[in-house]
């Protein structure tokens, strides 16, 4: 039998649990504890679930967690690799429970993601509620001021919960973006608390809510194709290459919560793109200023989704590459407006064997009390599939 019980908040000590130790043949818990018993196992996590699944039907084992073991904890890992009716869960005070107790907030007004061990923020929960509590280790701090650097400083209030229960807990507002680091040992358990302070945008943009060089947008009819067939999934890397003011990746983030990357040369779009991702609220965004053929290799993790609506006959030359550089059952969608673009793109695909479909799209649209005749250029489309 196992049974699973947090330490609560404060030291990583036992005095939070009210139970009798010596009815267990084993307790086990992490090597940072500082408690000694003579039935007592200080091990690794790994460690810990091996023992468990070679002794759970022969031992009564008493595993102890930081804080509960139903919060972001190896706990519930391990009891579901267990039967049921070998296994008993007695919850304690997370830093969850303890930090909105503090403040009183309501638990639906905030969402929970966790960036301890974790190179990637979960999307769909940051920044998307009113608040956002976060489960940091010593390198979060650092992912967290890259994803909210187009993010003025106005529009959230971050408080951090530092060694929350010890003696010396610190519970405060900081700027996220000129932290101290000599003023926290991030070594030690803490949390952040952000609160967002800003109205988002509409998921779905209206053309004008982007500034944009001489129309050199995606139109709103194409954008929503383009988003469409790139059958786009949270949490996705999307490279938006030749991004022009940026409204598909941006709209891309908007809608599906995914991370874009942007490729553009041109210095006014590269301005027009900074001031339309700060106007969205993106975050956890990255943007490579320059010829987009050259960069390609600067970023280290591959792509599920490419987009290219621009870039020339350099991008286009590198489809292969970017090709090889998509995750499998990953999706590259080229658009095109000229035919002479379409013929390199298609021959570069041809030679190399790579299976594509295309389709085209002709819209007119009607404006103004005459209904103005406003026909847009065709815009010729190329999905490929990696399988």
């Amino acid at each position: 039998m196992v049974t699973i019980i947090g330490n609560g908040m404060g030291e990583y000590n036992f005095s939070n649990i009210e139970l009798d130790f010596n009815q267990f043949d084993r307790i086990l818990c992490d090597i940072n504890f500082q408690q000694n018993r003579d039935n007592l196992l200080k091990l690794k996590y790994k460690e810990i679930k091996e023992y468990i699944l070679n002794n759970f039907d022969k031992e009564n084992i008493l595993y102890i967690v930081t804080g509960s073991p139903l919060f972001f904890s190896a706990g519930t890992i391990i009891s579901s690799a267990i039967p049921q009716n070998k296994v008993k869960i007695i919850n304690n005070t997370s830093s969850k429970d303890y930090i909105l107790s503090y403040f009183g907030i309501a638990e639906n007004k905030v969402d929970f993601l966790s960036l301890h061990g974790r190179d990637r923020i979960d999307l769909t929960k940051f920044l998307t509620n009113q608040y956002t509590f976060i489960l940091c280790d010593d390198k979060s701090i650092i992912k967290i001021q890259e994803a909210l650097k187009y993010i003025d400083k106005k529009d959230i209030e971050v408080t951090i919960g530092y060694k929350l229960g010890y003696k010396d807990e610190i519970i405060e507002q900081l700027d996220i973006s000129n932290i101290s680091f000599k003023a926290f040992d991030l070594t030690q358990p803490y949390i952040l608390l952000i609160k967002k302070l800003f109205i988002p945008t509409a998921i779905i943009s209206e053309d004008n809510q982007f500034e944009t060089q001489r129309g050199m947008i995606t139109k709103k009819y194409k954008r929503n194709l383009s988003l469409q067939n790139l059958d786009l999934e949270p949490n996705q890397i999307l490279w938006d290459i030749g991004a022009g003011s940026g409204s598909c990746g941006i709209e891309a983030y908007k809608r599906y919560k995914v991370k874009t990357i942007f490729f553009e040369k041109q210095p006014l779009r590269c301005d027009f793109i900074r001031d339309n991702l700060k106007r969205h609220y993106v975050v956890d965004t990255q943007f490579l200023e320059g010829n987009a053929e050259d960069l390609f290799e600067t970023i280290e993790q591959n792509p599920q989704r490419i987009f290219i609506g621009g870039g020339g006959e350099k991008v286009i030359k590198r489809l292969p590459y970017l090709y090889d550089r998509l995750d499998n059952n990953g999706i590259m969608l080229i658009n095109a407006i000229t035919l002479k673009n379409l013929t390199q793109m298609l021959n570069i695909l041809n030679e190399t064997k790579i299976e594509y479909k295309i389709f085209s799209l002709s819209i007119t649209t009607y404006k103004g009390k005459l209904d103005l005749v406003e026909p847009e250029r065709q815009l010729f489309s190329i999905k490929v599939t990696k399988n």
